[in-house]
């Protein structure tokens, strides 16, 4: 008996030995992302060999097995390491894990390891590298580990099509230096403008008066306005400079007229959107340097303006759902949309990555969806995504508006003549919202109520449907099949007129998503086996899309409600010459649907695709990739962030956008090489009548590598500004003419205006305004030129500052005004009048690799 004893005495301890974590804190651990060879040739396919290098900054061994580590990343993976001490794994969406085999070795403290592995693409920026990684033991398998610290290595690709130095100093050298003075005062720029002479003293003690009643809100809002910018307010009904709103018949809905003389500043509109917008021109027209700290008074220039908008919808879609972003960062961009005349916030509030606002009547939604850390089954919160980490200490990953937030967002958002649209993603992009309910299932069933456990059910338990999504989930897609599906919907929906009611806001229309449905999804649905019995319309799956958006429609119409999606939701799988193919659905034309078209990516087989939608019948919101997503990367260089599968989209993409005829101005294809023209042959173009469809532009930040306020800032400013530019202002005459070379050179001079108004007023005056944004500042262009290396920056006005040592220039360095000895390291940096620098440009090597 003794002997068995002791037998299962050395048994338990044997197994506590082998289970018990680790001594290794984690956090002791430094690990690397690198490049080792970017024309990795696999399978015949040019890839990417990169590696990990882990570093034991600790006292303790990582041991040679018994832990993973799990990271995010954007692209797909060879599953055996090449070092042949590992295997990479997919979780599940951007989710991966590291296990260590039998040939990896323990890292002592002071050493390193290193575990290098295939990428199946080659590397172009840092955004490239996986993101997050965090470790967990195999004896504690529900708990991860931050690591101490994460270091992406600088690289420097080589591949055709590198933005340098040189590339960069020749295309800035075509901008013409024009004098503050001669250029235009309004951003975006008005239908009509004159300098009239002369101009108007604004002062702390300047009266506001309206002789419209209904124009008292704006004209309190700009006197709020002033106080800011004088840091007092002291009006004089005595004072000889007054400012009066009046009310004029026929100026449109968001037209006005302004007028600046000596004393007397007049702005008439025929509604209040109009008489807001005459404000902020006025806003526009105060000299930048009286933004930066409070004057005793500001020198507002003599003009007369007649304006109006070229479109009625100009809108900035903001995904908070993949990363989010706090209700201050979001009234910051209401803010600069509302200066810059743009009118419609697309809030993308949820996707499979997270659901960020509170609804009175799920309040699963946000309990579990608006939190990601360390799962693998999803129950409670959600996994990891895009480098949230293992817990819920990351705001980019973790984090929601509760019903008073949105309440503020909408007021602020009402008060600056901004519609807020929300996105509730379905029926894909739903992963959130589908283990939410799934949470609230458990938890009802538990308490024994079948019924309300089913009430909102987003999925058959039974659905053996195999799928993977564009972003690689195989569960994000909702089962339309499902009653319980349309309860889920008409619940948000009344939730969310509650909320906007109580906001005292408009709610005009609901975006419901409707992209990137897998093939494969509902096929083994045990709910739409059923349906197809009862619904003799219902064939196949692909029936039942247009099942899902006709009853989701419904739901909104009978709430005076309008329909918003993306462009999948008005097309119609068909085959032409046996070949599958999307036309627009005819069932949806006259059902007054509005669909934000995205997808013109040059060389896809696409490119006409939103002028097919609006020939057809629908309202069309240009969104197209090639021109107007904030998140694409500005150029192919490693130093800038961002993704490039549509294209590289520098401001210069947002300003020479040609809405009715954006065949004419696609110059480089999503590779930055210069674009096959024959890809437009036989594509649709515009009609007439396409052309009364299309109601707008839209700006899309998608937010998978955007984790900061900062980084936001970065990726819409000042492209925002040009947006707002083209979606106000009327078709620049270079639009429509006729020779290649006369419209070059129109183009090119109207160009240079924008970029001198940017450079001297309007980014002098964001760097203070409302706090300050942290907008872009370009790297500098530099070239060798007779043993001295020359300087330019895109936007005249702006500083450039040189170190010969090798440092980086700060905003004490030497201001470079003629070119440099090329005798040591010398580097270059723009600055802001801030002092904040951006991206340097080494004077070394700076030639294109090819």
């Amino acid at each position: 008996m003794l002997s068995i004893l002791l037998a299962v005495v050395f048994s338990v301890n044997a197994m506590a030995a082998h289970t018990a974590l680790p001594r290794l804190d984690p956090k002791q651990l430094s690990v690397t992302w690198q490049v080792v060879n970017n024309e990795y040739v696999y399978e015949n396919k040019q890839m990417a060999l990169t590696e990990l290098v882990i570093a034991n900054k600790g006292t303790d061994a990582l041991p040679a097995g018994g832990w993973k580590i799990y990271f995010n990343a954007a692209g797909d993976f060879v599953p055996d390491a090449t070092s042949g001490n590992a295997t990479i794994e997919q979780v599940n969406g951007d989710l991966y894990s590291i296990t260590p085999n039998a040939n990896f070795k323990a890292i002592q403290p002071g050493e390193s390891g290193r575990i290098e592995y295939i990428t199946k693409a080659t590397v172009v920026n840092f955004t490239d590298a996986i993101e997050g990684p965090y470790l967990v033991w195999d004896a504690e398998p529900a708990k991860g580990y931050s690591i101490g610290n994460f270091v992406v290595k600088p690289f420097t690709p080589n591949y055709i099509g590198l933005v340098t130095p040189e590339v960069l100093y020749n295309q800035n050298k075509t901008i013409i230096d024009i004098p503050a003075e001669k250029l235009t005062k309004i951003i975006p720029t008005p239908v009509s403008y004159t300098e009239t002479g002369g101009s108007f003293r604004l002062q702390p003690d300047v009266n506001v008066v309206t002789t419209h009643e209904a124009y008292k809100k704006e004209a309190a809002g700009f006197d709020a306005y002033l106080k800011k910018l004088f840091g007092k307010r002291t009006a004089n009904k005595a004072s000889n400079n007054t400012i009066t709103l009046s009310y004029k018949a026929g100026l449109g809905q968001e037209g006005y007229e302004l007028t600046v003389k000596p004393g007397a500043i007049t702005i008439a509109a025929s509604n209040n959107a109009g008489v807001y917008y005459g404000l902020q021109s006025l806003k526009i027209l105060i000299p930048p340097s009286a933004v930066a700290s409070a004057p005793a008074y500001a020198e507002i220039p003599g003009v007369n303006v007649a304006d109006a908008p070229r479109f009625g919808y100009r809108a900035v879609m903001l995904d908070v759902a993949r990363n989010f972003q706090s209700k201050q960062q979001v009234l910051k961009l209401l803010e600069l949309m509302s200066v810059y005349k743009l009118n419609t916030l697309h809030f993308h509030l949820t996707d499979d990555e997270g659901w960020r606002i509170e609804l009175p009547s799920l309040p699963e939604l946000t309990n579990v969806a608006s939190k990601r850390g360390h799962t693998l089954d999803s129950k409670n919160f959600l996994p990891a995504g895009h480098g949230s980490g293992p817990d819920f200490s990351n705001p980019a990953g973790t984090g929601h508006y509760s019903k008073a937030d949105y309440i503020e967002i909408l007021k602020y958002a009402t008060e600056r003549h901004i519609t807020v649209m929300p996105e509730i993603e379905a029926p894909g992009h739903a992963r959130g919202a589908i283990k939410a309910m799934a949470n609230r299932y458990a938890r009802l069933m538990a308490a024994g109520d079948k019924v309300g456990a089913e009430r909102y059910l987003l999925y058959s338990a039974g659905d053996k449907s195999d799928y993977r999504s564009v972003q690689y989930w195989n569960d994000n897609v909702m089962d339309v099949a499902l009653p319980s599906t349309y309860n889920y919907i008409e619940t948000v929906v009344g939730d969310l007129i509650n909320i906007y009611k109580e906001a005292g806001a408009p709610l005009p229309t609901i975006h419901f998503g409707g992209d990137e449905v897998p093939a494969g999804v509902w096929e083994k649905s045990p709910a739409y086996l059923a349906l197809k019995k009862t619904h003799p319309e219902v064939k196949n799956t692909g029936d039942l899309w247009y099942y899902f958006y006709g009853r989701v429609n419904d739901i909104l119409k009978k709430r005076n409600i309008k329909l918003a999606g993306w462009e999948e939701m008005a097309l119609r799988k068909t085959k032409i010459d046996g070949q599958d193919a999307y036309v627009p659905n005819p069932q949806f034309a006259n059902e007054g649907m509005r669909v934000d078209v995205w997808n013109n990516v040059l060389g896809g087989g696409q490119e006409d695709l939103a002028y097919k939608l609006a020939n057809g019948g629908f309202q069309t919101v240009l969104t197209c990739v090639t021109n107007l997503y904030f998140d694409m990367a500005n150029n192919k260089s490693f130093d800038e962030p961002g993704y490039y599968w549509g294209a590289f989209l520098g401001i210069d993409k947002f300003y020479s956008f040609i809405p009715y005829d954006y065949f004419k101005n696609a110059d480089v294809d999503k590779n930055g090489l210069p674009v096959n023209r024959n890809i437009f042959i036989g594509k649709q173009r515009l009609t007439d009548y396409g052309k009364t469809n299309i109601v707008g532009l839209q700006g899309a930040l998608w937010t998978e590598t955007v984790k900061t306020p900062e980084r936001m800032d970065y990726m819409i400013f000042p492209k925002l500004i040009a947006l707002g530019e083209r979606a106000w202002a009327q078709d620049p005459a270079w639009t429509t003419e006729k020779d290649p070379a006369k419209a070059a050179a129109m183009y090119n001079e109207e160009w240079s205006k924008f970029l001198n108004v940017l450079g001297k007023r309007e980014l002098p005056r964001i760097a203070y305004y409302n706090n300050g944004y942290n907008f872009r500042i370009p790297k500098p262009g530099v070239i060798l030129q007779d043993g001295k290396y020359a300087a330019n920056v895109q936007f005249p006005g702006m500083v450039i500052r040189y170190t010969t040592d090798g440092t980086e220039p700060t905003a004490s360095s030497p201001v470079y005004s003629s070119p440099v000895s090329a005798t040591g390291a010398v580097k270059f940096r723009a600055f802001d009048v801030k002092g904040r620098g951006g991206n340097v440009a080494d004077g070394v090597n700076n030639a294109p690799v090819m």
